[in-house]
C-alpha cells in the first residue's frame, strides 16, 4: 500500500474511535441527572461537529491528486489532535 493509502486507513481508524467515544459520552449522559444531560448533549454535539470535520478532511486527502494530499495532511492533522484534545477534556469532567 502507498503511503497515502496508509494514511487515509490510519485517519479513517480515528474517526471510528471518535465515533467510539462519543457512543461513550452519550451513554453517560444518558445515565445522567436532568440538568446535566443539557451539558453532556453540548459536549456531544461538538464532538460530533469536530468528528465530522475530520471526516471531510479524510474523503478531501482521498481525493486529491498528485500531491495535494500531501498539503492537506497538516489539516487533518490539527482537526484530529482538536478533537483528541477535546475528547480528553470531556472524559475528565
Amino acid at each position: 500500500m502507498n503511503y497515502k493509502g496508509e494514511y487515509i486507513d490510519r485517519m479513517a481508524a480515528r474517526v471510528r474511535e471518535l465515533d467510539t467515544e462519543i457512543r461513550e459520552l452519550e451513554e453517560l449522559a444518558n445515565k445522567a441527572v436532568e440538568e446535566v444531560k443539557a451539558e453532556y448533549r453540548e459536549q456531544i454535539n461538538d464532538l460530533f461537529l469536530k468528528k465530522e470535520e475530520l471526516r471531510d478532511q479524510v474523503n478531501k486527502i482521498q481525493t486529491a491528486g498528485g500531491n495535494a494530499w500531501e498539503d492537506m495532511k497538516a489539516g487533518a492533522e490539527l482537526s484530529w489532535e482538536a478533537f483528541n484534545e477535546a475528547v480528553k477534556k470531556k472524559s475528565e469532567q
